[in-house]
């Protein structure tokens, strides 16, 4: 088996006619290439070698022109032409469309002005204590007294006795309302927290209405 390619081997078949004596007209020299690939598959051709393959070239003598018989086309048949590939569709290079989100209204109260709290009282006790209320009433409170013998002696007084008297109120400014909306929130906080059990649900309740006072109200921005 020859260990040219077939069409290498037809080159060759056609020299060797010419020298058995047909009649033909002088060849010139035509140089073959051999390419070789990365993987190693192998072409012949008549043109050097794309860039990136092995390439070995000879030159040989080319082939003769054998004379025409008579009625014969000077032209040589046209090979027929594959079929045209179809054209790999085309991805388009723009990324696909997000579909817009439609904004929420907004909220009615955003845009509403908020009210300042309720009224607060700050109260002053008997004896010089002070705290904060909702309530507009001063609250009572039964101060022990000191009780005597009739013979004038503390140590012999029997039973017990009392002094009602009120807190000392007044309303808290309207400037300074926020400040004590917030320090009886946090008052409320501590009573909640540390309730003794009977108590935590009442206390925890009255936590949660002063807090959301003074997040809905003006104080809360």
């Amino acid at each position: 088996m020859s260990a040219f390619p077939r069409p290498l081997a037809c080159l060759l078949l056609a020299l060797a006619c010419g020298s058995a004596g047909i009649d033909t007209a002088t060849a010139a020299e035509i140089t073959i290439y051999r390419c070789t690939d990365a993987s190693g598959a192998l072409t012949l051709q008549n043109s050097p070698c794309p860039k990136g393959m092995k390439q070995e070239a000879r030159t040989m003598q080319g082939v003769n022109t054998v004379p025409m018989a008579p009625g014969q086309s000077g032209t040589a048949a046209t090979p027929a032409l594959a079929p045209a590939a179809p054209a790999p569709a085309t991805t388009s290079a723009e990324p696909p469309t997000t579909p817009e989100i439609a904004t929420p209204p907004a909220s009615p109260t955003s845009n509403t002005r908020r009210l300042p709290p309720p009224v607060m009282f700050q109260c002053t006790t008997y004896d010089k204590g002070r705290y904060v209320t909702e309530d507009p009433e001063p609250a009572s409170r039964c101060v022990t007294l000191q009780t005597i013998g009739l013979d004038g002696n503390p140590q012999s007084g029997a039973g017990q006795a009392c002094e009602v008297v009120r807190d000392i109120c007044a309303r808290v400014p309207d400037g300074a309302l926020c400040e004590a909306w917030q320090k009886r929130r946090d008052e409320t906080e501590v009573a909640f927290r540390f309730a003794r059990p009977e108590n935590a649900e009442k206390n925890r309740a009255d936590y949660e209405r002063v807090a959301r006072i003074v997040a809905e109200s003006s104080c809360g921005l």
